[in-house]
């Protein structure tokens, strides 16, 4: 069983989603379309789609990401488990008819999310308290589709993470950074724009413990829904 991977950056890989698939069984495959427009992705046959974060925006004119769009909305119609982390939540809601655009402001760093009470019923959020301090690095946001659930909000960005239908969700913060992840982001050319701006570089161990027990979590319940969907 086997979960495809699409990421826009290498340095922007599964984190802490690897461990969650590992531990159910579950292995997957990096589909890097950016690097390679011919790598293969055969989605019908995968336990799941995963869509990473990226500098990146969704409404960039890139092939490769046109390319994901219309997969997403292939897979979402088939029924498939879908997770879309930052720019993957932004390519989900696009792929869906929502809007994408600059959020107000940037938001970089750990700062706490709030879940709303349709969370408290949700297959990955339920039992979770009211809020949680999590991974913030983005600089746009985007309008909730057509008959999505809302789950999270911050003050500065009001949506945080949505579900779509039984199996498809998009997170617009990152629970799945290690803090070696969070040191190669303050670190990559590509983010030094967003670290200049900022007044410290984020500590990349603030909450790593708690943000480890939250992704464990979260993301194993993904994985459980993604092998539950090949034998439903």
């Amino acid at each position: 069983m086997q979960v495809l991977v699409f990421r826009h950056v290498a340095f922007e890989d599964l984190g802490m989603i690897a461990p969650a698939l590992e531990s159910r069984g579950l292995g997957w495959r990096y589909v890097d379309w950016f690097q390679d427009a011919e790598a293969e992705a055969p989605w019908r046959g995968a336990a799941g789609l995963i869509f990473m974060g990226g500098p990146m925006s969704a409404n960039d004119d890139l092939g490769y990401l046109r390319r994901e769009m219309t997969l997403i909305e292939k897979a979402w119609r088939a029924g498939k488990p879908v997770l879309g982390v930052c720019l993957g939540a932004q390519l989900i809601a696009k792929a869906a008819g929502a809007r994408v655009y600059r959020n107000a402001v940037k938001e970089i760093g750990w700062a706490p999310i709030f879940f709303t009470d349709a969370a408290g019923r949700d297959p990955l959020f339920a039992g979770l308290g009211r809020s949680e301090v999590v991974f913030h690095w983005h600089g746009e946001t985007f309008d909730l589709p057509a008959g999505a659930e809302w789950l999270a909000w911050t003050p500065a960005c009001r949506n945080q993470a949505f579900r779509l239908d039984p199996w498809v969700w998009g997170l617009q913060f990152h629970l799945e950074v290690t803090p070696e992840m969070i040191a190669d982001w303050c670190a990559a050319a590509e983010n030094q724009a967003d670290v200049r701006e900022l007044p410290a570089s984020p500590d990349p161990w603030e909450h790593a413990e708690r943000l480890a027990r939250l992704a464990a979590l979260v993301f194993g319940r993904w994985a459980d829904l993604a092998c539950r969907s090949l034998t439903d």
